[in-house]
């Protein structure tokens, strides 16, 4: 592993147990603000719209411009939106940090193609599942000290100690070196994505299976709190399982090909959703949270079969692409899981168990011919 693999990998992990503090607990945190499940509902949506609007022209400009300068601006973005947050006391300035929190997710391509580029001679599947790695081994710890401040002290200050941390993890980022631009010959330029049949295929391919896996995430933390009744360090046990089966997983799952590992990602996060549902006791619920880890695992296996059908040169965009059909699908999900949630707080885990059976179905057919087509 080089230096600049090292550096970002440091600053992931403290970018991670930085971000575990408080992440999963923000739909709690906004209801003690005065929203209920359905506001909630809106503003996660809104928080994925932020997410939405930055992916793809990131991705073009690190093609263009240079991978490391759109990396360190994210970093500093995400630290000052932090402060912001902790700063608040009212819910308009807390949404305002949250969003300026949401924009910061412009980073994921650049860094993932940075990733790719600085891989040597890994496989593009296990370079990227590193970030997956160091990010949600970070996280490990992140949930559990966040419930215990929040529990012992209050959710507001989780915010200021994560700030800290967010302030170690940017002077490492700062570390890291630039990289030359990847081009193509002039005389015989690759199509471009709109054009490349298979790309776009695949990208509804991808489209369906994250909405599949994400639709029983966002009120989760709601469900386990109000309706299971656990307090915040429990649930914060939860998430610490949670972030852990996102480490483990993403390093089990790049072993397999990258089309294999997609399928299993998605069995495992319906496992998540069926405990969830039947599971009333923490043990159960601790394990759905481990397995739910294969949503995260599922992302840079995604990329790494994308990666196969797009030329070199387009390698930041094609991200950016990809994180923007992600992040439309975290628009969508939240207010219609609010929907479903005020209806029957039980009846996400039930819709989307019938939605991974049909994503698991396509992931096992599409890719593969794409690929090989």
């Amino acid at each position: 592993m080089n230096r600049n693999l090292l550096f970002i990998a440091a600053a992931l992990l403290l970018w991670g147990f930085g971000e575990g503090m408080f992440f999963n607990f923000q739909p709690i945190y906004l209801k003690s603000l005065g929203s209920d499940e359905q506001q909630i509902g809106w503003i996660l949506g809104a928080f994925g719209a932020a997410m939405a609007v930055t992916h793809i022209p990131a991705g073009r400009l690190a093609d263009r411009l240079g991978r490391r300068p759109l990396l360190v601006a994210a970093w500093v973005m995400g630290l000052v939106s932090t402060l912001v947050m902790a700063a608040a006391r009212e819910l308009p300035l807390f949404v305002a940090g949250m969003l300026g929190y949401g924009l910061t997710a412009f980073v994921a391509s650049p860094l993932s193609s940075y990733v790719t580029a600085a891989r040597g001679k890994w496989r593009v599947g296990t370079a990227l599942s590193l970030t997956t790695a160091t990010f949600s081994t970070g996280m490990v710890l992140g949930p559990v000290t966040g419930g215990w401040i929040g529990e012992h002290y209050s959710l507001r200050t989780v915010y200021f100690v994560a700030a800290g941390i967010f302030l170690l993890s940017t002077l490492c980022i700062l570390f890291i070196q630039s990289q030359p631009i990847d081009g193509h010959d002039p005389e015989t330029p690759p199509p471009n994505l709109r054009d490349n049949p298979r790309f776009m295929a695949y990208l509804g391919v991808v489209a369906f299976a994250v909405f599949a896996m994400y639709l029983a995430q966002p009120l989760t933390p709601n469900f386990v709190n109000d309706v299971r009744g656990f307090s915040l360090s429990n649930v914060g046990i939860m998430f610490t399982m949670g972030a852990l089966g996102n480490a483990l997983l993403a390093i089990l799952l790049s072993r397999f090909s990258p089309y294999i590992g997609y399928v299993l990602g998605q069995a495992l996060v319906a496992a998540f959703a069926f405990l969830m549902w039947r599971g009333t006791s923490l043990p159960l619920l601790a394990l759905g949270y481990f397995l739910l880890g294969g949503f995260r695992a599922a992302r840079p296996l995604a990329m790494a079969q994308a990666r196969e059908l797009v030329h070199e040169s387009q390698m930041g965009l094609t991200y950016g692409v990809m994180e923007t059909v992600s992040a439309v699908i975290f628009i969508l999900t939240p207010p219609l899981a609010g929907f479903m949630y005020k209806i029957d707080p039980a009846l996400i885990y039930r819709f989307s168990l019938g939605l991974l059976a049909v994503s698991v179905f396509i992931s096992l057919i599409v890719p593969r011919r794409l690929v090989h087509a």
